[in-house]
């Protein structure tokens, strides 16, 4: 599903399980079917536009609050208010939590988020006190949203669109990737950070990476993060 709708899908509880769902077209619905073999469609709801906010909840990790803009900030803690707009990453998926249970945990020091999507993780790093923390995607959708939203929340930011997989990444004493097992894998040899922070997958699929001595697991929810730390 991230393969054929990187711009986000919904997941929805079932008696016996986890239904997909993605808003798309003829095309898409062609794709799925040939993907899985087996898909269902109906007709788009009128409130399709907003009704993504419904899914989108604010979660409390220590002092931590990450919500959108739409809801009550609590008067104490340090709050990351996140509109993803298109971009992925509303703070909600179960991996940014981990990710940012395992930050919390964190020396503090220069970061780099790698994929940074709607800006969950950078944002709240820097909110943490990390400086200076590099916030870079391929996705211009991603780099505006991230953008936006480090504006909105007072936070500094390096952010930079590049393609992570071609070009140079920065160096920094902790990095961040919190996008799939694969991508984690394809990296881990261009990365310059002594700390890794790594989710994206699920529980059942942690990554071999090469370099690199696993320190900490997190999960949740069938999900996990890893926190490596490079080989000396």
């Amino acid at each position: 599903m991230l393969e054929l709708f990187p711009e986000g899908f919904e997941e929805r509880e079932t008696g016996d399980g986890i239904e997909l769902a993605a808003y798309t077209d003829a095309g898409g619905e062609e794709r799925l079917w040939a993907a899985f073999g087996s898909v269902s469609a109906s007709a788009v709801a009128a409130d399709w536009e907003t009704r993504w906010r419904a899914f989108h909840r604010p979660i409390e990790v220590g002092p931590l609050w990450v919500g959108p803009p739409w809801e009550e900030r609590p008067a104490d803690g340090i709050a990351v208010v996140i509109d993803p707009g298109r971009a992925f990453g509303t703070g909600g998926h179960p991996t940014t939590r981990l990710c940012l249970e395992l930050l919390l945990a964190l020396e503090r020091g220069s970061l780099v988020d790698v994929g940074c999507g709607s800006g969950v993780l950078a944002i709240a790093a820097a909110s943490l006190g990390f400086d200076p923390v590099v916030a870079l995607d391929h996705d211009p959708a991603a780099v505006d949203a991230t953008e936006r939203n480090a504006k909105a929340n007072g936070a500094k930011l390096d952010l930079r669109r590049a393609d992570a997989l071609a070009d140079d990444l920065p160096r920094a004493d902790h990095a961040v990737v919190n996008v799939s097992a694969s991508f984690v894998r394809e990296i881990t040899d261009r990365l310059q950070s002594r700390n890794l922070i790594a989710s994206g997958y699920l529980e059942c699929e942690p990554p071999e990476l090469p370099g690199f001595r696993h320190r900490e697991r997190r999960v949740g929810d069938g999900w996990a993060a890893d926190l490596y730390r490079a080989e000396e």
